[in-house]
């Protein structure tokens, strides 16, 4: 017998977005996930990616499965918060929510391939995710993470049954 889909799921992770599509950078304490979001979010626009990068939620991120995919947003009592290690914590503009369209975890860089030769998806709410391995502090690691986002696909709920 299989688990039924949740359709609410909160996970230790930091979320960015570009246009619209989010990215959610896993990885443990200390790994790196609030850092690397800050540089994406410093980063300007790249040449043929025209949207800049927006904190979606640091340290929290809240999923729910919507009729055509994944929403990630902030727990409202960390909303536009993040953590800037020697700083603090900070108050910075926000986006209150985007559709999930890639996953991205925090390796050692002798962990990340260098030429991807298999299809690495996570499953969140019942939906298969698009995964990266990435190491946090290369320093191409934002640009990395913003030329993936835009040309990700967004991940859609398959079809619910009508009953």
């Amino acid at each position: 017998m299989t688990r039924p889909a949740t359709e609410f799921e909160r996970v230790h992770a930091t979320a960015l977005a570009l246009g619209g599509k989010a990215a959610l950078i896993r990885g443990p304490s200390g790994a790196g996930k609030s850092d690397l979001a800050l540089r994406c979010i410093a980063l300007p626009p790249l040449a043929h990616v025209p949207h800049r990068a927006e904190l979606v939620a640091d340290d929290q991120v809240e999923l729910r499965r919507t009729f055509d995919g994944i929403e990630v947003s902030a727990p409202p009592a960390i909303a536009g918060k993040l953590e800037v290690r020697g700083l603090g914590v900070l108050d910075m503009p926000f986006r209150s929510s985007a559709r999930l369209a890639l996953a991205i975890d925090l390796v050692a860089p002798d962990d990340v391939p260098r030429y991807p030769l298999e299809d690495i998806t996570t499953i969140f709410l019942g939906q298969a995710v698009p995964t990266l391995r990435l190491a946090a502090f290369e320093a191409s690691a934002p640009a990395k993470i913003l030329l993936a986002l835009a040309a990700a696909r967004d991940v859609l709920a398959p079809p619910r049954s009508v009953g």
